[in-house]
């Protein structure tokens, strides 16, 4: 085989590595993560690898980084703009020859998406819309849910939105599904365990999502494998039985807080290690008793925003997930709120909808900050009682 040789004097034999080949590329927000095979290592060993992009096909030059193992992740590239990628191997003698080109991708905006939920006039609704996360503005139509559920929960991968659960004139078990940067109408994935049914809370890694609770005070956790389809499967119990709570990810904890409990708000907050199965663990306490609350996070930190001890109000606390004790004041909704579907990438938290008032408001916060939320735009239907998923949340990172 031929390779490239390095410039050594009396070093005969010693060359640089073969080329790498590409396995896949998957486009990101404003990057690309490389994944591939590398070649072989020649007289000595690999000593790292390169990726580099390109948006014509020639000049290997828009963004590069290094890595010492596949995937390589390269950064900086623009949204929406159509790119490819090539990967070359290092050792002590050398350059290999590039990879071939990748296949083409595209990087794109964090999209979030909110499905179901109910109106003023008690009607209860299939509509899912989808706003796009770094600017603010409207959100639009992405198409239906198989039912009209409201009190539902959702949870998501970086490509597929799940919607579980809710009521419908009773309480359902059907499981949705999306593909996130498509618009369209759900399908079918599979059933619930009835017992989490409505008023559900859902949290979830990059290939699992978990749920917790339910309708009449349960304690149930079950989950499902978010690529495939298929019923949910039994992971473990939550400390105390509830419903109404939130619930909020990392990429290896699920964490739930809040909700009802014998006719009382509570404030106690559990979690899981998501990868594996088993009850869940006291966490700390929220900063007050409250259910119709509503959860998003980042990787690192997580927020419950809106509920109270009667279902609406003010209150917006965070917790760091990696940590465990009490939730620490964030800030304030606009007006007292409750029963709002959320969202985040992993940047920014959105808060849809929800009552005293049925509105269409949709709230947003920065959550490595502490503030008020402030307006981010309006859903197509004014709605409480939807949930909320998004392709870049913190359980993706």
């Amino acid at each position: 085989m031929v390779r490239r040789s390095g410039s050594f004097l009396g070093h005969d034999g010693l060359d640089a590595p073969d080329a790498p080949s590409i396995d896949s590329v998957t486009g990101g927000n404003a990057q690309v993560s490389v994944a591939f095979t590398a070649g072989t290592a020649g007289t000595t060993a690999t000593t790292g690898f390169v990726a580099q992009v390109s948006t014509d096909g020639t000049a290997y030059n828009v963004s590069s980084n290094t890595g010492s193992s596949s995937p390589i992740v390269v950064s900086s590239l623009t949204n929406g703009t159509a790119a490819t990628a090539k990967v070359w191997a290092i050792n002590a003698h050398g350059t290999s020859e590039p990879s071939a080109a990748s296949s083409s991708f595209t990087p794109v905006a964090p999209r979030g998406l909110f499905g179901g939920g109910a109106n003023s006039d008690g009607n209860r609704l299939n509509t899912i819309d989808y706003v796009t996360f770094g600017s603010t503005g409207n959100a639009s139509d992405f198409g239906d849910l198989l039912n009209t559920p409201s009190h539902l929960g959702a949870c998501s991968s970086s490509t597929r939105g799940i919607f579980w659960g809710g009521n419908d004139g009773g309480d359902q078990e059907t499981i949705n599904y999306v593909t996130i940067f498509t618009t369209g109408n759900a399908s079918d994935f599979g059933n619930l365990d009835p017992v989490h049914s409505s008023f559900c809370a859902s949290c979830s890694s990059a290939t699992r999502g978990v749920i917790g609770a339910g309708s009449n005070d349960q304690d149930l956790i079950s989950y499902i494998t978010i690529a495939s389809t298929g019923n949910s499967s039994n992971f473990g119990n939550l400390t105390d039985t509830g419903t109404q709570l939130a619930s909020c990810s990392s990429p290896t904890r699920g964490v739930w807080a809040g909700g009802l409990n014998r006719g009382s708000s509570k404030e106690v907050i559990d979690y899981v290690t998501i990868a594996s199965t088993g009850n869940a663990t006291d966490f700390g306490d929220l900063s007050e008793g409250r259910r119709g609350l509503t959860g998003a996070s980042s990787e690192t930190r997580g927020l419950f925003a809106g509920g109270g001890g009667f279902g609406t109000g003010k209150t917006i606390d965070y917790i760091t997930i990696a940590s465990t004790g009490n939730a620490i004041d964030f800030g304030d909704t606009i007006g007292n709120i409750g029963y709002m579907g959320g969202c985040a990438d992993t940047i920014n938290a959105l808060f849809a909808g929800g009552q005293a008032t049925y509105t269409n408001q949709i709230q947003f916060v920065v959550i490595a900050t502490t503030a008020n939320s402030t307006d981010f735009g309006d859903l197509s239907v004014a709605r409480s009682d939807m949930a909320g998923c998004s392709s870049d949340h913190g359980g993706l990172q």
